[in-house]
């Protein structure tokens, strides 16, 4: 049974002739007891009433950045908040145009920004208009940003023209948004655990050795992990990235800090590192600055292996643990090999040596090898970090369930 019993949804109508759809839309929804609340933009009104919507939502219609009634309420955060998931039906390609600029001139476009919960879009316009390059542009911008395009259809369109751009179909959006929720709900439970960023060792006070990382594609993936309903804990080296999610975020510096870490989040169901940590330390720190000196001879010692601690623990291993391997050369030979050393189920490596896909890069390319001899080597294509997550998400809930 499709029931969607406390699910909150909130539609934001704009203006197309695709909206009498989303009205059919909205019935599907409160036929499988969602909770809806709704705004309906300027241009909207110009094809459904809020009547209509508000008598098949049975819920109040917001239409008003500036209401005096709600002007306690702040409506364009408390939506924000009050939704699970919020669809945004017909998607013009002006409204397109807006989100993908961040401009927040009405309550809806105000909303979407507030927002840190998922989107989907239901895009609906002409052929011509739908395959723009600025069009394409922008759409590629906000998948980058995380939204999720349902959609549209190729047929004929109202303009009386044939092609792609025709809204789809409310049951098509319906069970796109309950296949979210019911792997949200699956999801709810299970423990993740990420690793990110570098780890530093110092020398004295004011020196030290790292690893080359920005941390960004292990902060995508604890973001994806979190909007898809997973218990996630990040543990951060020193980055300069923030995070708007309510996720467990605990701030280390040195691979011991991250290792105690780590050992505190156990047990968890999967465990994912993605840490560029320090694989050596100094074995004495000077307490003072060292002064400016012809040599300088510092003796090291290995730090603990994190990721072969967590994969050969007894009683606490994780169902999964997922390792990354940034090589510069032999990609294959060296991921292999650390997947069989380390004990993985996967390893995910990516070639560091590519400037595009480097260190500090918002894109990537990497390659999943699994233990699993059945599973061949994957491919996830060159695009933005944050899809690469969503990638790597969905093979994570594909075979934990």
């Amino acid at each position: 049974m499709n029931d969607l019993t406390n699910k909150k949804i909130l539609f934001i109508i704009c203006g197309g002739v695709s909206a009498y759809k989303t009205l059919e839309t909205i019935r599907l929804f409160k036929k499988n007891n969602a909770e809806i609340k709704t705004v309906l933009t300027n241009s909207a009104k110009k094809f459904v009433t809020p009547l209509s919507v508000a008598s098949l939502s049975q819920g109040k219609v917001y239409d008003d950045l500036f209401n005096l009634e709600n002007e306690t309420e702040m409506d364009h955060i408390s939506l924000s908040r009050w939704a699970d998931v919020i669809l945004i039906a017909p998607t013009t390609a002006n409204t397109i145009s807006k989100l993908s600029n961040g401009y927040s001139e009405d309550l809806a476009s105000t909303v979407i920004l507030a927002s840190n919960k998922q989107i989907f879009l239901a895009p609906a316009m002409n052929v011509r208009m739908w395959v723009h390059k600025s069009n394409q542009d922008n759409l590629k911008k906000l998948r980058s940003f995380g939204y999720k395009i349902i959609g549209p259809l190729v047929g004929d369109m109202a303009c009386g023209e044939y092609g792609e751009g025709k809204m789809s179909e409310p049951k098509v959006i319906y069970d796109e948004i309950f296949n979210f929720l019911s792997d949200k709900s699956k999801n709810k439970g299970i423990k993740a655990l990420v690793t990110a960023g570098p780890t530093n060792e110092y020398i004295d006070p004011v020196r030290f050795i790292t690893n080359k990382s920005s941390g960004k594609q292990g902060y995508e993936i604890a973001r994806s992990l979190f909007k898809r309903g997973f218990d996630t804990t990040l543990i951060s080296g020193p980055t300069n990235i923030d995070i708007n999610e309510n996720l467990n975020l605990i701030k280390v510096e040195t691979a011991e800090e991250m290792f105690r870490a780590t050992q505190q989040s156990l047990p968890v169901d999967i465990a994912i590192f993605s840490a560029a940590v320090s694989d050596f330390k100094i074995i004495k720190k000077n307490d003072k600055k060292i002064k400016k000196q012809e040599n300088l001879k510092i003796t090291l010692e290995k730090n603990i292996d994190i990721l072969n601690y967590v994969s050969n623990h007894n009683s606490k291993r994780p169902k999964l643990v997922i390792g990354f391997a940034a090589e510069t050369n032999d990609l294959d030979k060296n991921a292999m090999e650390k997947l069989i050393n380390k004990n993985c189920d996967w390893i995910i490596a990516n070639d560091v040596s590519k400037k595009e896909v480097g260190f500090n890069s918002e894109f990537n390319e990497v390659f999943i090898h699994y233990k699993d001899k059945k599973i061949k080597k994957e491919k996830l294509s060159f695009k933005k970090k944050s899809e690469i997550s969503e990638e790597i998400v969905d093979r994570i809930i594909s075979q934990i369930n």
